[in-house]
């Protein structure tokens, strides 16, 4: 999606730094003043650049937003899949996943608006959001299976229906309270105990499929 600099005088160090800037600036214009009641001279001037530098890296305010999807996309996939590479098997590698999912919606709740106005600004970029991300689940789905780690299930319905998951409590207990600056403990532990028992995940440590009410 991303086009890159317009010429090469901005495929610099500095560039790249300016162009980092400008997206910083448009994750938190889009998400504070939504994508039509933005402008080029908002973003510019929450990026600190001159107006004219905008255009040497993009040619409008539907390039930035897209690319900005895209960038909000790379952050979160590398924050989830770095996370649940440490587990030693599947639920725990759900655990630390979904944690990290969490933790960036906190940090970045503009997550969640600019993807909403995306479904109206620019449905591609949406889509592209969550293909990438359940393309990689469900890698990580079909490894467990054939593994005996988890039930016999559709992983690509599976992974549509954990991200829908993440996604909602995550709007419910991260975005609308704005007291949390994470998933409470007890919801995030009823959250796990919920998709261990929908993937028929072992419990870790006792080689079993049983779910205790407690999730353990």
């Amino acid at each position: 999606m991303s086009t890159g600099a317009k010429n090469g005088s901005t495929r610099t160090e500095r560039g790249n730094r300016t162009r980092a800037k400008l997206i910083e600036a448009a994750e938190k214009v889009f998400a504070e003043l939504g994508y039509h009641d933005a402008s080029i001279v908002k973003l510019t001037e929450a990026a600190g650049v001159a107006q004219g530098t905008f255009y040497l890296y993009f040619q409008g305010k539907q390039q930035i937003f897209d690319e900005l999807v895209e960038d909000l996309n790379r952050r979160v996939r590398h924050a989830m899949s770095e996370a649940s590479a440490r587990g030693g098997n599947r639920i725990e590698s759900e655990r630390l996943g979904f944690q990290a999912f969490f933790r960036f919606t906190a940090e970045h709740p503009a997550l969640y608006r600019i993807i909403r106005q995306a479904e109206f600004v620019s449905p591609a970029a949406l889509r592209l959001h969550y293909t990438r991300i359940v393309e990689g689940y469900v890698d990580g789905l079909d490894k467990a299976k054939s593994n005996g780690e988890i039930t016999d299930l559709d992983t690509t319905v599976a992974a549509w229906a954990l991200m829908g998951i993440g996604e909602l409590v995550g709007m419910r207990w991260v975005l609308w309270d704005k007291d949390n600056d994470s998933l409470p403990e007890p919801v995030f532990d009823e959250v796990m105990a919920l998709i261990q028992r929908a993937l028929g995940a072992r419990s870790p440590g006792n080689g079993t499929d049983e779910v205790s009410s407690d999730g353990t």
